[in-house]
């Protein structure tokens, strides 16, 4: 195997007192699609938080393009070629879309311009002058990701996007994940919605208390999915 874009040992993650990750192994490969499974409160969102270096705490190793960041503050991983889209998007509600779009800085070369953006995304192009929390929740999320699109990264940390999501969005949503995949972006994506990561992943980690558990293969789904809906309490 080739060197993986972002390698993962032995993460362990603290909020205050509270010890969240108890030494999170995984690798995602350059261009590969890779989740994050397990039930509420495992330590997925932690995980995702913790590459960024936004916890209060962390030790291990965090290894993106072999170099080590796990001492570096989040500013300077950003600028590594690493975006989050969290949860809860983090729209700004005094902006209108077009600049919620412009206000990330870019950081690297390479990344989308605003009408790629906006051919990517026809419902912004459309609501571009309204303000951003106006939107439904399918368009704050294509804002969400459209936005750190601008930033030149290349591995793409999505926490949840398709979270409180109508069917037909949450499908839109899977089509615009393949087409970023397609377009040569890594994407590291947690997701409560099982069949949804199924049909958009190269390979699944499942999280049980702040570790790494088990690992499968879009192809060994199938034959697993027992073991999944237990490990997911489904």
């Amino acid at each position: 195997m080739t060197e993986p874009l972002l390698k993962v040992e032995g993460l362990q993650a603290w909020y205050g007192e509270s010890h969240i990750l108890h030494g999170i192994d995984f690798h995602v490969g350059r261009g590969e699609l890779v989740t994050l499974l397990g039930r509420n409160g495992v330590g997925k969102t932690t995980t995702l938080k913790s590459v960024m270096g936004i916890v209060g705490k962390r030790t291990g190793s965090v290894r993106f393009e072999n170099e080590e960041l796990v001492s570096q503050p989040s500013n300077v991983i950003a600028r590594k070629g690493m975006a989050y889209c969290p949860e809860e998007r983090g729209i700004f509600s005094s902006l209108n879309v077009e600049e919620n779009l412009l206000l990330p800085p870019a950081v690297k070369p390479g990344g989308l311009s605003i009408d790629e953006i906006y051919k990517l995304f026809p419902n912004l192009l459309e609501r571009r002058r309204s303000q951003g929390t106006k939107l439904s929740g399918g368009e704050q999320q294509m804002l969400a990701i459209g936005r750190i699109l601008r930033t030149g990264a290349s591995l793409l940390l999505l926490d949840e996007p398709t979270e409180g999501l109508a069917p037909v969005i949450v499908q839109r949503i899977g089509e615009i994940i393949r087409e970023l995949k397609a377009r040569g972006f890594t994407i590291l994506l947690v997701e409560q919605n099982f069949r949804f990561a199924a049909a958009v992943a190269d390979r699944h980690y499942v999280v049980e208390d702040g570790r790494v558990v088990d690992m499968m293969t879009a192809a060994e789904v199938s034959t697993n999915i027992g073991k999944l809906q237990a490990y997911l309490g489904v």
